[in-house]
């Protein structure tokens, strides 16, 4: 008679010696064998970005609804309906929020981050579509950006949510001055300069909240957003005509720093910010005077290759160590 269990036994088998030889990580080992016993795995990560996707799309849409029908539906149905929207966010977050610690603290629940995420972009609509129809302070929006990115900080150091962490962050950026839909080659001097500050800025500052103990685990946050906003604006100066090799030598020597702090703390993002903004960098500058398009291509082709096996290889690496 044919048993199932020497089958069972052999996949185990070969996947311990995947193993022990280093083919597998011991992540992969871990779900393969989970799906050879067909044991239940987790769906967490799936349904986070459902949800993400979801709310970002139900916030999409009520954004087109209120600036398409804003005539046909008055100010107070809109108003009253964003209001109440708001409403129930917040009193859904603050009756069930856990008691504020300096500490990472678990979500109650799995919908909590999400619907405080809702009830923050649903302000942002709000306050716009105020603006908007009454010009409460025309000719200084940029104290709406200010008070926005100070409540999301606020929000985000109550509620311990790195979401709204992120939103204030990016509204603190828009007082700035900054946008983050800029292409970097046409970014001029006085924007790359308010982008440099920026990014040094949020960086000092989540690393004075990590060294107080403030929500250190916030302190990834703030660095990855600096270091996107920093290499993006160094990119920005070695596509420029004045300077250039100036800049891609500042933007290689903030990637060797990526590339350090990814290696050093085992954090493969930075090391795939130093890889790609330097390749960038340097490929501007070495395809400035090239007009052939079949030697671009070629070049794109080769380098691109290479740049994506080597990263793919650094990714095994860091997984295999992790």
């Amino acid at each position: 008679m044919y048993d199932v269990s020497e089958d069972f036994m052999t996949i185990h088998t070969r996947l311990d010696h995947w193993k022990a030889q280093g083919t597998l990580t011991p992540g992969q080992h871990t779900l393969l064998s989970t799906l050879s016993r067909r044991y239940p795995f987790s769906l967490y990560l799936e349904l986070n970005l459902l949800l993400y996707a979801g709310i970002l799309a139900f916030v999409a849409g009520l954004g087109w609804t209120v600036t398409t029908f804003s005539q046909q539906l008055g100010d107070v149905l809109i108003l009253t309906a964003l209001s109440a929207i708001l409403a129930a966010c917040f009193w859904y977050t603050f009756s069930r929020a856990p008691t504020w610690s300096a500490k990472e603290i678990p979500s109650p629940n799995l919908l909590f981050a999400y619907i405080l995420y809702l009830g923050a972009l649903v302000w942002s609509i709000e306050l716009a579509y105020i603006e908007t129809r009454f010009h409460l302070l025309s000719g200084k929006s940029d104290l709406y950006l200010l008070a926005t990115a100070a409540l999301y900080f606020v929000l985000a150091y109550r509620f311990d949510n790195r979401f709204v962490l992120s939103l204030a962050l990016s509204s603190l950026a828009a007082w700035f001055g900054l946008t983050f839909g800029h292409i970097p080659s046409h970014q001029d001097a006085t924007y790359r300069q308010y982008a440099i500050v920026y990014s040094l800025f949020i960086a000092a500052a989540g690393a004075i909240t990590q060294r107080r103990a403030l929500k250190p685990h916030f302190f990834g946050t703030y660095l990855h957003i600096a270091a996107n906003v920093l290499l993006s604006a160094l990119l920005s100066g070695a596509f420029a005509r004045q300077n250039d090799v100036l800049w891609l030598l500042v933007l290689l020597a903030a990637c060797a720093a990526s590339l350090a702090w990814g290696l050093s703390r085992r954090q493969f993002a930075f090391v795939a910010y130093a890889a790609v903004y330097g390749y960038i960098g340097i490929s501007s500058l070495l395809l400035r005077n090239m007009s052939s398009g079949a030697a671009i291509l070629s070049y794109f082709v080769v380098t691109g290759a290479a740049m994506l096996i080597l990263l793919v290889v650094i990714a095994r690496r860091f997984g295999k160590e992790a």
